[in-house]
């Protein structure tokens, strides 16, 4: 009884440990880049850019409304953040318990996949990858889950009703398929496990592909899953507009525009090209997030493959083509595409303890399998605490590298550039600082009166070029630029006079007073 209570609150203790530590940490109020624009869509049941984000930003315009007691929009989409990290970490030490039979390496699993830099970073802000890293890891559990149902059914195991056996399995799979749907609405890098899960399924259960009943019923609740989320984008750009609408995907060319994140195509370059310093950016990655315990990690899959093989292809696979892409993807903080890989790769090490406190479990009992000793709990203690030593001894440094607590750089930035506008002027903005000042207009009210121009927004509504927009706006109204290209501002410069305004932290934030006159 002591054992199933431990087994059930230790999800628990590490969720609320990962959730007081990202609190710590958390971004008290509106970002910029990325997060701005997610910290004023989601509230705004709107769409963000390429694919979208409808899962992010259904799930998001409900915390929203359960998260209203606690600060303004914004800082509520930081707190869905940390909330969603410390579920993930909560779902890891079920997931590590399930493969290693053992709570204490599942609890090391989690807290370490928590308070390693690059995911402890994700869940301090709005952002997209800390409900991407749940849906992994909820995934990934069902499907070790499924495998055990599977594993059962085909040896008799425990059921009387064979029936009854496989209902179960079959009900675990069509979940798993659920949420690798909303997966998908979430973020694209879901399509990266396609393969793998496959060829997990398929290790599992080769007689699946005898099931066509099935495989159809599969097929048909992933299609219609993704359907459904992927509808909001087409609905609150059309007949139930939103606010902030990305693109035009109210239309059949602009759904798929956004959808399959066609702008940025050409921002993956030479995925088979300069191999070798990819990987040594790799090891320098891995090495920096996990310190001493990096060079243990192939040792931990080694383990897997000798202890779990089906989960080691399903996981070794999904690590293999995640990096891989990521390696060739020219994207900002391109490091926030290794949070799944970290969460694997602590499942690996959970491994390499668990089959070392076999061997030390076994010894002397000659001829048992190493899958099948029974470590002593302490020695699997132990075990648990060395994994988590190299994570508690750099703790401090990691803190400062991801604390946020104090950054109100946006906030401070806004309030500054809306003091200097004139009434009724229109900004040409650039991305960055555009989510910051929608989330103020669209989100908290402030300066309805301006007209924010993006770059997108100059696309969505064929306005032409800058110097369209300047030209067409400027006579009838105060107009500013927000440029950071070097390029664009000598542009400007040579074109417009222009009256710098006293806001510090962009390239750029002028008001044009009119074109220059050039003498014949």
């Amino acid at each position: 009884m002591v054992t199933g209570f431990v087994r059930r609150l230790a999800p628990v203790v590490v969720g609320v440990i990962s959730l007081a530590a990202n609190r710590l940490a958390l971004l008290p109020g509106p970002a910029f880049w990325d997060t701005g624009e997610l910290q004023a869509v989601a509230p705004l049941l709107g769409t963000a850019h390429s694919t979208g984000y409808p899962t992010y930003v259904l799930l998001g315009f409900v915390a929203n409304l359960l998260l209203s007691p606690f600060g303004e929009p914004a800082f509520r989409m930081n707190l869905f953040a940390a909330i969603c990290l410390a579920v993930a970490a909560a779902i890891t030490v079920d997931l590590g318990r399930a493969l290693t039979r053992s709570t204490a390496l599942g609890v090391a699993a989690g807290l370490g996949l928590a308070l390693t830099t690059i995911v402890w970073q994700l869940g301090t802000h709005a952002e997209a990858h800390t409900l991407h890293l749940v849906l992994v890891a909820l995934l990934v559990r069902l499907l070790v889950a499924w495998e055990a149902a599977a594993r059962r059914q085909q040896r008799g195991y425990g059921y009387v009703d064979p029936d009854r056996s496989a209902g179960r399995a079959d009900r675990l799979l069509i979940l798993a398929t659920v949420v690798y749907g909303i997966s998908v609405g979430n973020h694209s890098l879901t399509l990266l496990l396609a393969a793998p899960v496959g060829l997990f399924v398929l290790a599992v259960d080769p007689g699946i592909l005898r099931r066509p009943r099935l495989i159809a019923t599969a097929c048909l609740v992933l299609a219609v899953t993704i359907v459904l989320v992927f509808l909001e984008l087409p609905l609150r750009a059309g007949p139930f507009r939103a606010p902030l609408v990305y693109g035009r995907p109210d239309t059949w060319d602009g759904f798929w525009y956004v959808v399959l994140a066609e702008q940025f195509r050409a921002d993956l370059v030479g995925p088979f090209s300069d191999l070798a310093r990819k990987m040594g950016a790799l090891i320098d990655l891995t090495s920096a997030e996990f310190g001493a315990l990096a060079i243990l990690i192939p040792a931990g899959f080694v383990a897997t493959v000798a202890m779990r093989p089906r989960y080691a292809l399903l996981s070794g696979s999904a690590v293999a083509l995640t990096c891989f892409f990521a390696a060739s993807y020219i994207n900002g903080d391109i490091e926030r595409y290794y949070a799944v890989p970290v969460l694997l790769a602590w499942t690996w090490l959970a491994m390499l303890a668990a089959g070392i406190a076999r061997a030390l479990g076994g010894l002397g009992r000659g001829g048992d399998s190493l899958r099948h000793r029974a470590p002593s709990q302490l020695t699997v203690a132990l075990l648990g605490v060395v994994l988590l030593v190299p994570t508690l001894t750099d703790l401090v440094p990691r803190f400062a590298v991801v604390d946020r607590s104090q950054d109100r750089a946006a906030q401070r930035w806004v309030d500054a550039a809306f003091e200097v506008m004139a009434p009724g002027a229109m900004v040409v903005s650039w991305w960055s600082y555009s989510t910051a000042m929608w989330y103020a207009q669209s989100v908290a009210g402030e300066r309805p009166d301006i007209d924010i121009i993006d770059d997108r927004t100059r696309l969505d509504r064929d306005l032409g070029d800058l110097h369209h927009v300047i030209d067409a706006n400027l006579p009838r109204r105060p107009v500013y630029v927000i440029r950071a290209d070097p390029a664009e501002i000598a542009d400007l410069t040579e074109r417009y006079r222009l009256e710098y305004q006293p806001v510090p932290g962009v390239s750029l934030l002028a008001r044009v007073l009119g074109p220059r006159v050039t003498s014949p």
